[in-house]
């Protein structure tokens, strides 16, 4: 991974760009565009909720921002590794906090610097501030007065009150420490930890260390003073006396690791020499996370113990321990069930939710994040990374699941549906997909999926995630060596059925069944026991046969090399004589079919007919409501030629035919946007168009390459329609979530034929 460097002159002008100082601004949530609009914004509209709050103060979390607002709070007395540099020089870092909040848990954050070295001035003004807030976040405030003063707040507030640097920390360390332990193949109770630094984040790692099961006489702490034990006197504190172990004359942190299994560091840079990391036990783990230079360098404690397993706090090396994995989404699931505070089952619950996704597939995007073609659980990879967007769909649930648990939640939820209004937040490209594969999952039997491609890597992981939704049986194509040492090397956990066209025992049958298909298509005998074992053609004959239920092809393959065969032995549904490719196209917060883009190069205007028809349908099985336009270069007549009056006929034809609102042909800008439409043809049924049926082939392919290159739409296919069984064709290219979405969609297709 490479290396970042970040001058000053770039950070100064990253938080100045365009001429508008800072990180954050303030974005209406409602309409303001009309005088009512106005009106119920404030005043007289106002009054109404100002009523019912103050009959129930709870209805604040109904009528105002409070359930999604936090406070981040700061003095500015250890701002990240500076030091005291006063309460406002830390706005940088509250309000780049407060991005972190909203772009990874849609949390919206003020950020609230408080001019103050006095814990107690500091708890009346987060006390005074807090009916505005949902949550507060401390931040960068220094030891032990940090202590104080959120032990303070919890015990006089009712909503979470959270120290980040204390409890993050410790939270994102512990589940990297379970992952690290695993794979040394050592336990919580059997290890010593050695715990270089005795502030905020030193105690709180040490504590939550102990509630995954490390013995409290196994942690030692080593601040400037030396090694802390029971009886010294010189720079103690009541937090550092919880954890003084019995002295046994270790004074230094080179008496203190010897022989240690774990190393944490949260102090300064360069504490850990190389003879002490010589003298840790085997297979030592080194979290050195001081930031920006950590207590040893990475390539440093992996040279001198190659056994080792090494974090920091870096974003440059692997495994890097960062807060940005637990504050966003503890406070969402606080948030969203209403919590009082965030207690310690709540933290012990991020971290599982944490070391559990480390086992989990890495998706593609993940990987191209990060610049990698592999990422999996391992001696490099402990932890998930801050990009990985599924984070947000197993912590926030966890914490909630806790919070509910343990009685300090005031909402109930149910789990499964919170983890899909969750996976909503992240756009509507989530919501058709959840969408697309709840229909999936409704099977009463589950399908049987064949993939032509078993042997590649992407078909493995989406067979595996596959399995996992719960989606369908898959049955890959390929030699079962190949696959099962895949599957190893991959980490992946189940079996799939594999298919072996050298050891088939219906090879025989399936291309006598394909002879007798073609036989007066020029096919003889010899040839079809000659192809049967190519993919495309046995996974088509397996569907054909009844051995599966859909077939899935084309990441390997150019498009017309899966189709043709399909077409061959199961033509095209009956009433149909094309098959149509559709594209989901997600653009903003609207969903639009585009149609056809992948199979009729020149289609006819009966051709085109038809093919609308199959994409209003198919809009049904998604229940969206069908409004289809006819595209063209000309509206309503205003430009003939061949062309449009082709496109014109098509409308007509499909308006005898069908019982969904369709008109054209018209421009693509007509189509889309209704006022266009309400000025100049207010005549037209169609207002705002959500199903786009384009001339050609050339014309639709283009558009949604542009689109999802260039306007950042998100698009789901090809899904292919109107063929004579479940067949669906992947892309060259797809990622292992665009596999899955159209094994889902197949699903589908087998369940709506049934």
């Amino acid at each position: 991974m490479a290396k970042l460097t970040i001058t000053r002159e770039d950070a100064l002008e990253y938080h100045h760009l365009n001429g508008k100082p800072g990180k954050v601004a303030i974005i209406p949530t409602k309409p303001m565009d009309t005088q009512l609009d106005l009106s119920l914004a404030y005043s007289p509209g106002v009054a109404h909720p100002v009523l019912e709050i103050e009959k129930d103060l709870d209805a604040a979390y109904e009528y105002t921002s409070k359930g999604n607002l936090v406070a981040v709070i700061s003095n500015g007395t250890a701002i990240l590794g500076l030091g005291d540099r006063g309460a406002l020089a830390g706005k940088p870092v509250m309000e780049g906090k407060g991005v972190l909040f909203k772009k990874f848990a849609d949390v919206d954050v003020f950020d609230i610097e408080v001019n103050s070295h006095d814990p107690d001035e500091i708890i009346k003004v987060v006390a005074a501030i807090s009916p505005t807030f949902g949550g507060i976040n401390l931040e960068d405030i220094k030891a032990p007065e940090c202590f104080y003063i959120e032990e303070t707040l919890k015990g006089m507030l009712d909503i979470p009150v959270f120290h980040d640097d204390q409890h993050g920390t410790a939270i994102i360390s512990s589940a990297a420490l379970a992952s690290a332990l695993e794979l040394a193949g050592k336990k919580h109770e059997d290890i010593r930890i050695v715990i270089s630094g005795a502030g905020a984040s030193a105690i709180s790692c040490a504590e939550l260390a102990i509630r995954w099961g490390v013995k409290r006489e196994n942690i030692i702490l080593v601040d400037t003073k030396g090694v802390v034990y029971k009886g010294r006197t010189e720079g103690m504190n009541k937090y550092k006396e919880k954890l003084a172990t019995e002295d046994r004359g270790l004074r230094s942190l080179a008496d203190a690791v010897r022989g240690a299994d774990v190393f944490y560091g949260l102090s300064v840079a360069n504490v850990l020499l190389p003879e002490m990391v010589k003298t840790m036990a085997a297979s030592p783990i080194i979290f050195a996370m001081a930031n920006p230079d950590p207590e040893i360098k990475y390539e440093l404690a992996k040279e001198t113990r190659p056994d080792s397993i090494v974090a920091t706090g870096r974003s440059d090396y692997p495994n890097q321990v960062n807060n940005v994995l637990g504050f966003p989404f503890i406070f969402r699931g606080a948030l969203d069930v209403r919590a009082r505070a965030i207690n310690e089952e709540m933290k012990f619950a991020a971290s599982q939710a944490l070391y559990r996704l480390t086992k989990e597939d890495v998706p593609d995007s993940v990987l191209r994040a990060y610049g990698v073609e592999s990422m999996k659980f391992g001696s490099e990879y402990i932890i998930p990374k801050p990009l990985d967007p599924r984070v947000l769909l197993w912590e926030a649930p966890a914490v909630a699941q806790a919070a509910m648990e343990t009685g300090v939640a005031r909402k109930k939820i149910d789990i499964d549906e919170y983890r899909e209004q969750l996976a909503f937040r992240q756009g509507l490209g989530q919501r058709v997909r959840y969408f697309i594969m709840n229909k999936a999952r409704a099977s009463k039997a589950s399908k049987r999926l064949v993939f032509g491609e078993g042997e590649e890597t992407k078909i493995i992981r989406a067979a595996a995630q596959i399995v996992e939704e719960g989606l369908a049986q898959p049955i890959l194509i390929g030699r079962q060596e190949i696959i099962s040492e895949k599957i190893k090397l991959l980490n992946l956990h189940f079996k799939p059925e594999v298919v072996n066209p050298v050891h088939l025992d219906k090879l025989e049958k399936y291309a006598e069944a394909y002879y007798e298909l073609r036989q007066r298509k020029g096919l003889t005998l010899a040839q079809a026991e000659k192809h049967i074992s190519e993919p495309n053609l046995l996974g088509t004959m397996m569907v054909k046969m009844g051995d599966a239920d859909a077939f899935i092809s084309g990441l390997t393959y150019e498009y017309p090399d899966v189709i043709r065969p399909a077409l061959q032995i199961h033509h095209t549904a009956p009433g149909n004589t094309r098959a149509a490719g559709v594209y989901i196209m997600i653009i903003g917060d609207k969903t639009y079919l585009f149609t056809d883009a992948t199979v009729n190069i020149d289609p006819t205007a009966e051709d085109l007919a038809q093919i609308a028809c199959l994409a209003a349908n198919f809009a049904r099985q998604l229940e969206i409501d069908p409004r289809v336009a006819f595209l063209s270069f000309s509206n309503f007549g205003s430009t003939p030629h061949p062309l449009s009056d082709k496109v014109r006929k098509a409308v007509e034809l499909t308006k005898q035919r069908c019982d969904f609102v369709v008109d054209g042909e018209m421009q693509a800008d007509t189509a889309v946007v209704a006022d266009i439409i309400t000025e100049r043809f207010p005549f037209s049924a169609i207002k705002d168009a959500n199903v786009l049926v384009f001339p050609s082939l050339e014309s639709a392919n283009i558009a949604y390459k542009l689109l999802a290159r260039l306007g950042n739409a998100k698009a789901i296919g090809p899904i292919l329609l109107g063929m004579g069984a479940p067949i669906h064709v992947l892309q060259t290219g797809d990622e292992v979530n665009d596999i899955v979405q159209v094994a889902a969609v197949a699903v589908m297709d087998a369940m709506n034929r049934k």
